[in-house]
């Protein structure tokens, strides 16, 4: 019950719910057993002594009975879903804030499918036990002990006769759950990677299709989806193997039951009614105890569930932000000092003794082979990550001693592969700032040349874009992204090969505009091209996450270095060509 007791804070709260929940589940119990109370008054004292005239008196009570018993199922029935409806939006709630919170180091090793399993197959899973496991936990128990009590009424040795095999049905319910449970975790975890596999290969159909690798992604879900099946068998095995056994075993009570019960009703020491009761009781003693089977297959879904459910919410934040955001002004000067960064443990350093000073204003650009470490950087000043030695200074101070919102608002990202939501074209813009005037957008829009294809547009800026921007060239997406980064009006500016996506004629009038935006804002570039920072104020070249160069583009050309060599490699074939036009 340790999962249970953890996630305790979710559906206490609603107690109440399931009290009354099993207050029902009592009553109707109670009524369910008075049914062969009633069978042996017909007998006993109504056919045999041949008083007929009871009949319609007992009829008016069953049915009266049965109308109460049918009001009391619909109330159990209606507060059991209302107590798991009621806990289980809480934990997809807290879930989801989780994900928000929860670092990139996380997400780094985290599988889409297998997080939006957990969000829904999984919290359905605990919310089923919760609707209907509790209450049917406690109609076994019930059942078991109120059908007991009145056969033990009826006649103690034939009450001993039933019970005898209760601990046989009672280790094969142990043993049931102890192999069952691995088997739901297993089926959990399964469902999970084949979910995996579904959203990657959705996300990445474009890249499917035009390598004609149809055939190869069918092959992965087809083993997914075997894997999946095979959990699923080996739990339809465990199910096969122990609900028959608990069914004999209860049908040699019975059988048992018929001999002896019959033996003291030819002795005379048991009435014909009181064994047609005996007989229908049994059934509600044994029924419930082999239905266990059920519950207990209820409980270890939701254990599974539970455990998938706690790895998510007890999972370590690593940043965890417990600074309130104060609405600090920043002015956007950063310093790095022997800053060593590594993703993880024992692994190579992806930043090593990196420092440089960048006061409001200046232009860094950061070039270097992929992998060498210039986005890394970048992410230290948002906190996306820690770094393990030096530090990261905004305007002087630590960036642990800034809030995230505080830091995050006044840093504007423009990454080489943009997000864009499925909504209209101004929400995506205004994403970090909705407060932002129609004229505030339409203003960054222009800055990011972006204002011209926008209003040729069906709906202009209320035009509705498909799932990641579905509808625009790779240009125009970058062009929203540079624009929406431009309206929360940061003080750093991040250029993640920004411009990667346009051509050179769009890209030259992105830095045109970019130039004066730029102005009193410190902001990093990082590109491939060389075109795209040669005006930076300062470039630092990276090689295996280290600062081997660093200077204006004039003088690293002079230098012979790792810059001289990218120049070397990014424009001599466009010599070659312009010397042979010459020609």
């Amino acid at each position: 019950m340790d999962i249970f007791k953890k996630l305790k804070k979710y559906y206490w709260p609603y107690k109440r719910f399931l009290i009354f929940s099993l207050i029902s589940m009592l009553f109707v119990t109670v009524i369910t057993a008075a049914y062969p109370v009633v069978l042996q008054l017909t007998i006993d004292e109504v056919i045999y002594p041949g008083n007929f005239e009871l009949i319609p008196m007992i009829v008016i009570a069953f049915i009266v009975l049965m109308g109460i018993k049918a009001l009391t199922v619909y109330t159990q029935q209606y507060l059991g879903d209302l107590f798991g409806i009621s806990t289980v939006y809480k934990v997809r709630d807290d879930l989801y804030k989780k994900l928000q919170r929860l670092s990139f180091k996380y997400y780094d090793n985290a599988k889409t499918g297998d997080l939006m399993s957990r969000l829904t197959a999984d919290v359905e899973g605990f919310r089923f036990f919760l609707s209907f496991g509790f209450a049917e936990m406690l109609r076994v128990f019930s059942m078991v002990t109120v059908s007991l009590a009145v056969m033990l009424y009826y006649s103690v040795p034939l009450a001993l006769v039933t019970i005898a095999v209760m601990p046989f049905l009672a280790v094969s319910v142990y043993m049931f759950d102890k192999r069952v449970h691995p088997a739901f975790l297993g089926i959990r975890r399964s469902f999970g990677r084949m979910n995996t596999r579904v959203q990657e290969n959705i996300s990445g159909m474009n890249t499917v299709k035009s390598l004609s690798r149809e055939d190869f992604e069918i092959g992965r879900y087809e083993d997914k989806g075997e894997n999946y099946r095979d959990h699923y068998i080996k739990t339809a095995k465990i199910w096969a193997k122990y609900m028959p056994f608990m069914e004999f075993v209860g049908n040699v009570s019975v059988v048992a039951l018929l001999a002896y019960g019959g033996y003291l009703v030819m002795q005379g020491s048991l009435q014909p009614g009181e064994l047609a009761a005996f007989f229908s009781l049994v059934w509600m003693f044994l029924g419930p105890l082999m239905n266990f089977g059920f519950v207990v297959n209820m409980f270890s879904q939701a254990k599974a569930s539970g455990e998938r459910l706690l790895e998510v919410l007890e999972s370590d934040l690593e940043l965890d932000d417990q600074i309130e955001p104060k609405g600090e002004s920043i002015k956007g000067h950063v310093t790095f000092n022997n800053v060593t960064l590594t993703y993880v443990e024992d692994d190579d350093e992806a930043l090593k003794d990196i420092s440089f000073d960048a006061p409001p204003g200046k232009v860094v650009g950061l070039i270097g082979a992929t992998g060498s470490g210039k986005s890394s950087i970048t992410q230290l000043m948002t906190r996306f990550y820690e770094p393990e030695q030096g530090e990261v200074l905004i305007d002087g101070k630590p960036t642990t001693e800034y809030s995230l919102k505080d830091l995050r608002k006044h840093i504007g990202f423009v990454l080489q592969e943009p997000f864009l939501f499925s909504t209209t074209i101004k929400e995506n813009i205004s994403y970090g700032n909705p407060e932002a005037s129609m004229d505030d957008i339409i203003d960054a829009a222009k800055s990011a040349q972006a204002h011209d294809f926008i209003m040729e547009m069906p709906n202009g800026y209320d035009t509705l874009l498909g799932e990641r921007g579905m509808g625009l060239s790779g240009g125009q997406k970058q062009r929203i992204s540079i624009a929406r980064a431009l309206l929360i009006n940061p003080s750093i500016l991040v250029l993640d090969d920004a411009t990667s996506a346009v051509d050179m004629q769009t890209e030259f009038k992105i830095q045109s505009a970019l130039k004066e935006v730029m102005h009193d804002r410190t902001t990093f570039i990082i590109a491939h091209r060389i075109s795209s920072l040669k005006h930076a104020d300062e470039i630092l070249v990276l090689e295996d996450g280290e600062i081997v160069e660093r200077g204006k583009h004039d003088y690293l050309l002079q230098n012979n270095g790792p810059y001289q060599r990218i120049y070397d490699i990014q424009y001599q074939d466009k010599e070659a060509i312009l010397g042979k036009q010459h020609v």
